[in-house]
């Protein structure tokens, strides 16, 4: 690689190196991960530069290979152990604070990887349908139905039915 490149190689990543980690985060819940995610991401932008340099949307390109490494990562069989439950304390700028973030992750982990993966693109990181889709490889109608049933199964777990108390109404009889 010629030095320009290289140069222009650190500027992007170090550019983007806070937000890889924590959308890497937001995908596997565990720090460590997250950060063997963005190693395993920086090395490939790396090996294939001159493509990224070529490509409409570099940054697009960046996060397709950070969410298909977590994908590949989530199919390893020695990757099924559990995280602890205590994550590192690590400030956060007023723009990237969530406000009951113990919620967020809960609710996230409620749901399937390829529905986290596209609700954290769609969402998190505002990537538009088509955007999502080509980074993940899918169609964008997969896109739409994934966000969609991740968006239903977010709503019944932030809000789950209020119990219902007393008698039950039962057709047929008389109360």
């Amino acid at each position: 690689m010629r030095k320009a490149d290289e140069e222009r190689f650190t500027a992007f990543v170090e550019e983007r190196m806070d937000r890889w980690r924590r959308s890497a985060f937001l995908l596997c819940r565990d720090w460590h991960t997250a950060d063997d995610l963005v190693s395993t991401t920086v090395t490939k932008l790396f090996q294939h530069w001159r493509k990224v340099c070529a490509a409409d949307n570099p940054d697009a390109y960046a996060q397709r290979i950070l969410a298909r490494s977590w994908l590949d990562e989530r199919r390893r069989p020695w990757r099924r152990e559990h995280a602890s439950d205590e994550l590192p304390d690590r400030g956060l700028s007023p723009d990237d604070r969530v406000e009951d973030h113990a919620s967020l992750e809960a609710l996230l982990d409620a749901v399937g990887p390829r529905q986290r993966a596209v609700l954290v693109l769609r969402y998190y990181l505002d990537f538009s349908i088509e955007e999502t889709a080509e980074i993940l490889r899918i169609a964008p109608g997969t896109v739409k139905s994934q966000a969609a049933r991740g968006l239903a199964s977010l709503r019944v777990l932030s809000h789950p039915p209020a119990p219902v108390t007393g008698r039950t109404f039962h057709p047929g009889r008389k109360p």
